[in-house]
């Protein structure tokens, strides 16, 4: 990239709605039949209203592994993607998201060649998925100029 856009200089909120977009339009990413009825952790009460929540989490997922630099476990993701679980009158509690669905994310992303196994455990960015998130990042940024 000769511009030196990266995803770090550019709104988290545009580059996954972009990144997303891209997922789905490449038609490479494998989306499991159950996604449909499924929620994102035991914490919520319903599923989510949008119908490509898979492609939104699996962009967050991307560029959280992308910025984080290191090998990012399931667990880590869980915990980061985690929000209150509401316990009535008692007060809340952190809960972690859906492990099953940050999975099925990861491994479709590696089969994508976006992500690969880090020596040390987890997950790391692989040089093609850093270029293919850069790209993006580079549109979202001449799109912000351009507006």
């Amino acid at each position: 990239m000769s511009s030196g856009i990266t995803v770090k200089d550019v709104s988290a909120q545009a580059f996954i709605k972009a990144y997303a977009a891209h997922l789905k339009r490449s038609g490479k990413l494998e989306v499991p039949e159950w996604t449909e009825y499924a929620k994102t952790g035991s914490f919520k009460e319903l599923g989510p209203y949008d119908q490509d929540w898979f492609y939104v989490r699996a962009a967050a997922v991307a560029r959280h592994i992308y910025i984080r630099g290191r090998g990012v476990g399931i667990g880590a993701l869980a915990k980061r993607m985690g929000d209150a679980k509401r316990r009535g009158s008692r007060p809340n509690h952190h809960a972690d998201a859906s492990t099953n669905s940050l999975r099925k994310i990861i491994q479709g992303l590696e089969k994508l060649g976006i992500l690969e196994k880090h020596t040390d455990g987890g997950r790391k960015i692989t040089s093609a998925g850093q270029r293919d998130l850069d790209r993006i990042s580079v549109q979202v940024a001449r799109a912000k100029v351009a507006a």
